[in-house]
């Protein structure tokens, strides 16, 4: 497998097109850092004696109905966030990117900002961020969420001052995070939709790592990245959408293991190939 990766680096380092070095990260990769997945333990929202799966009330349309709970489950992600911290994959990424500078792009569906976090530069973040807000009703662009709003534990409530910074300037509508949600599609402004499958396009191997490909976007990159003749090395500890993707493709190499081992290992490689 060693051989295998070392070979196809070496490959796409030379080559003079499409020969971008991507990374596609999920919520796998954060687990290091204490943060579970969406659909994990703490994907189940309970407000009083309701219980919500995330397709319930991850929507525009329970936000509209909702906005106080919404903004509640946000703010303890948020608290969650930010009492996280970038672990060593986080950081492997970033030396990487350091190594391959300009040939190097992470696109990522987490929102949780660990790899802006651990200094990574040229990230695409296709579900968003919670960093950010706009108008529910679409009023104006995305607008950084304030400072003064700051993370919640699990029961407590919005004060009378968040409500009034998470109301639109323009039409009084509650601002939303600037994410994206099950009854959403990916666009360009929101979800570098357009960019990320321009990536996809020149990228001679993406690797895969702690994302299943349970939306649909992270999956059309891996097929848009094999019909330009590209390799997927897919790092995960199971098998998953991708594998099924790519199992009959001979441009492939799939590969279960922690990420943080992986990726110290394809650093290293790079910076061989890098010194030769």
């Amino acid at each position: 497998m060693k051989e295998q990766l070392n070979e196809i680096i070496k490959h796409v380092y030379n080559k003079k097109s499409r020969n971008l070095f991507t990374f596609l990260t999920g919520a796998g990769i954060s687990a290091e850092s204490g943060i579970p997945t969406y659909r994990g333990v703490d994907g189940i929202w309970i407000k009083g004696t309701k219980f919500h799966k995330p397709e319930e009330f991850g929507t525009l349309k329970y936000f509209k109905e909702n906005p106080e709970e919404v903004w509640q489950y946000s703010l303890f992600r948020k608290k969650m966030f930010e009492d996280a911290q970038p672990n060593e994959s986080h950081r492997e990424i970033l030396e990487i990117e350091n190594l391959m500078q300009d040939k190097f792009h992470l696109i990522t569906q987490n929102i949780d900002n660990l790899h802006k976090r651990a200094g990574t530069k040229r990230i695409y973040e296709i579900h968003g961020n919670n960093r950010e807000i706009k108008c529910s009703n679409g009023c104006k662009g995305i607008e950084k969420l304030s400072v003064e709003i700051k993370g919640k534990d699990i029961d407590e409530d919005l004060t009378e001052k968040d409500i009034e910074l998470l109301k639109c300037k323009e039409c009084n509508s509650w601002m939303r995070p600037n994410i994206l949600w099950f009854d959403e599609r990916y666009d360009e402004k929101t979800n570098k939709r357009f960019s990320a499958l321009k990536i996809a396009k020149n990228s001679g191997v993406l690797f895969i790592v702690g994302t299943s490909g349970a939306t649909n976007l992270p999956i059309t990159i891996a097929e848009t990245t094999l019909k330009y003749g590209g390799t997927i090395v897919d790092i995960n500890t199971e098998d998953n959408l991708f594998t099924e993707l790519i199992k009959h493709n001979k441009n492939k190499i799939i590969i279960r293991e922690t990420s943080t081992q992986m990726l110290k290992t394809i650093r290293e490689i790079m910076q061989n190939i890098i010194q030769e």
